[in-house]
C-alpha cells in the first residue's frame, strides 16, 4: 500500500539530525541508514514497522535497518559513535544523556503520551494513590521510576517514603501475579496489558493522569547535524514516519500486520491487545485525533519542567 508522505512543515525541538549513510554511494542509490530500538519490536513501534514494510522509507530513497537493542542504554552510545543513524528513546532517557551533554536532538514522536504507571495487583484493596501508604512497591532501577511513584504518591497526598521500595528489575509482572509485593512501577501498554490477560485484577495509577503532563513518552533521536545531506535524510525519515503513521492511525490493524510481517516471532493476541490499549488511550495522537510523529515543542518543555521538579534533571 502506497501512499504519498504528508510533509511536516517544521520538525519541532530539533531541526535536523545526524546521520551516517553512506558516503560511496552511486548517484541515485537508496542511502543506507540505520535505526536502534529502545527495546524489543511491539505494538509502539507499529508505526515504524508499517512505514518499512509498506515501502515508504524505499519511496523517500532510504534503506532503513531497524535494530534491536543490547540494552536500555544503546541508543545514546550508538549515536554518538556514529554507528548508528537515528534511535528509539525513553523521554527521560534523552533528556538525562544532553544533560550530561550529549550531542544530540530529538527529532519525532514515537508515543506522544506517558506510557510509565504505578500498577496495583489487587484492584479492591488499592483504589485510590492514597491506598498505596504502607505498601511494598516494586521498582526496576531506572531512574524514572522514582520520579513516577514519587509523582503518584503525591497525588495521593502520601510522602516518598511512605511505601516500601523493593528493587525487582524489569519483572514486574511475575511479581505482581505471585502477590510479592504490592504495587509496580510498568508501563501500562505493556505490563499491563499483559497482566490482565493473566487475570490479575489490577489497579493502574497513569502519571500523566495523576500528577505529571501530557509528554511524549518515546522520542526519536540522532546526533546533531554536521552536513546538507543529513538534513536530507531526516526529512525523508520524517515523511516517511508520517506515512507510516498515517497507516495506523487509518487503518490500525494493517499497521499491526505490516508489524507481524517484519517480526515474525510476535505473538498476534498480545499485540493486538497493546494496540488496542494504546489507540483507546490515544498514545498515538498529538493535541488531536490525527496519529502522528510530530513533536510538540509544550509538551517538552511541560515534562522538562516536571523532570526538574522530580530531580530527573538539572536545574
Amino acid at each position: 500500500m502506497k501512499r504519498v508522505a504528508a510533509s511536516l512543515a517544521a520538525v519541532l525541538l530539533a531541526l535536523a539530525a545526524a546521520g551516517c549513510g553512506d558516503d560511496g554511494a552511486e548517484p541515485g542509490a537508496p542511502e543506507g541508514a540505520t535505526l536502534v530500538l529502545d527495546f524489543r519490536p511491539n505494538a509502539v513501534h507499529a508505526g515504524i514497522y508499517a512505514a518499512k514494510h509498506e515501502g515508504f522509507f524505499e519511496d523517500e530513497g532510504v534503506e532503513l535497518t531497524i535494530r534491536e537493542p543490547s540494552s536500555t542504554s544503546d541508543a545514546a552510545s550508538l549515536l554518538e559513535a556514529g554507528r548508528a543513524d537515528f534511535a528509539v528513546m525513553d523521554i527521560n532517557d534523552f533528556g538525562i544523556a544532553r544533560d550530561r551533554s550529549a550531542d544530540l536532538v530529538a527529532i519525532a514522536a514515537i508515543v506522544q503520551r506517558p506510557l510509565a504507571s504505578v500498577i496495583a495487583g489487587d484492584r479492591n484493596e488499592v483504589r485510590t494513590p492514597a491506598d498505596l501508604g504502607g505498601k511494598t512497591v516494586g521498582v526496576t532501577g531506572v531512574p524514572s521510576d522514582d520520579a513516577v511513584l514519587d509523582t503518584v504518591l503525591a497525588s495521593g497526598g502520601l510522602a516518598p517514603d511512605s511505601v516500601e521500595r523493593i528493587g525487582i528489575g524489569f519483572n514486574a509482572v511475575s511479581a505482581l501475579a505471585a502477590g510479592r509485593i504490592d504495587a509496580a512501577t510498568a508501563f501500562w501498554n505493556a505490563e499491563g496489558v499483559e497482566l490482565r490477560q493473566l487475570g490479575v485484577p489490577t489497579r493502574e495509577f497513569r502519571v500523566d493522569e495523576f500528577g505529571a503532563p501530557r509528554y511524549p513518552e518515546l522520542l526519536l533521536v540522532a546526533r546533531s547535524p554536521s552536513a546538507e545531506g543529513e538534513h536530507a535524510l531526516v526529512d525523508s525519515v520524517i515523511r516517511s514516519l508520517t506515512s507510516g503513521y498515517e497507516l495506523l492511525g487509518d487503518d490500525p490493524a494493517d499497521a499491526l500486520d505490516d508489524l507481524l510481517a517484519e517480526v515474525p516471532g510476535l505473538d498476534r493476541s498480545s499485540q493486538t491487545a497493546q494496540l488496542e490499549a494504546l489507540n483507546s488511550s490515544h498514545a498515538f495522537t498529538a493535541g488531536d485525533s490525527v496519529a502522528t510523529p510530530e513533536l510538540d515543542r509544550e509538551s517538552v518543555a511541560s515534562w522538562r519542567r516536571w523532570a526538574q521538579l522530580n530531580g530527573l534533571l538539572g536545574g
